[in-house]
């Protein structure tokens, strides 16, 4: 069954996002792909937003009259102001963001670069600030709006060899807690989803034998699916969660109980 065939199938459901606009950071591939999939279907009109312009084309592409690639550098406050002005003159609003794009550079403390720390804090964590702020502005003038945020299971019990990828991530849980506060009263909602170990390219070069051992913490006894996060992010972004606000909803299996 091809994309189109399963939006249309949808569509005679629950259209949870109809007409709906939204950006998705990060989403030609993994849990953003996913994500721009699983809004479409709802009725969602979809930014897939990438620095790869060439994977962003290729989700907007499925998607049909309702994907709008763009090539987006999250780190750059000129190319997300480009972005936001393209999806309104498209579109004339945009009513969902999800700060989904997000880089590894891991390393022990002792092994850990400066650089590699500034890269994972940049992209992972200031860049989320940076989006959201621009984001926010054009929200608050609607009155309306759902901003959701990337953070990680590791962000609530550390990980091995990660302390930037760690901070980042903890970091986000800081400021969605703080967004929810500060844009509540405007109309915008802001959730965190933090996922456990999930099958992308990024766990791609993960051993087999550390796989063994992070299923073995699960609950579950499995890694999950781009597609489990995305139906997180899609309740969040749905009115069925209108009363959610400044919450961190966990999609890892229990690893985290």
């Amino acid at each position: 069954m091809q994309l189109q065939d399963q939006i249309v199938l949808e569509e005679r459901g629950s259209m949870r996002l109809k007409d709906r606009v939204c950006l998705i950071t990060g989403g030609g591939r993994g849990i953003g792909r996913a994500t721009a999939i699983r809004f479409a279907q709802e009725g969602a009109r979809v930014a897939v937003a990438d620095v790869d312009l060439q994977v962003a084309s290729e989700v907007a592409h499925e998607l049909g009259e309702r994907g709008l690639a763009l090539e987006l550098d999250v780190s750059s406050p000129e190319s997300i102001e480009a972005g936001l002005e393209r999806i309104i003159s498209h579109w004339g609003r945009l009513d969902v963001l999800v700060n989904n794009a997000g880089i590894l550079r891991d390393a022990q403390l002792l092994k850990m670069s400066e650089a590699d720390f500034d890269a994972v804090i940049d992209i992972n964590l200031k860049a989320v600030f940076t989006c959201t702020r621009a984001v926010a502005r054009r929200m608050v003038e609607q009155g309306s709006g759902v901003i959701l945020n990337a953070s990680s299971v590791v962000a609530l019990y550390g990980n091995f060899g990660q302390s930037n990828y760690v901070a980042a991530k903890a970091g986000v849980i800081g400021m969605t807690k703080v967004w929810g506060r500060e844009l509540g009263p405007k109309g915008i909602r802001v959730n965190a989803v933090a996922p456990g170990f999930i099958q992308t390219r990024m766990t791609a070069g993960i051993p087999d034998k550390v796989v063994e051992k992070i299923n073995e913490r699960v609950p579950l006894r499995r890694m999950g699916s781009p597609e489990e996060v995305a139906n997180a992010y899609l309740w969040l972004a749905s009115d069925e969660a209108s009363y959610v606000n400044g919450h961190v909803l966990s999609v890892d299996g229990g690893a985290v109980v």
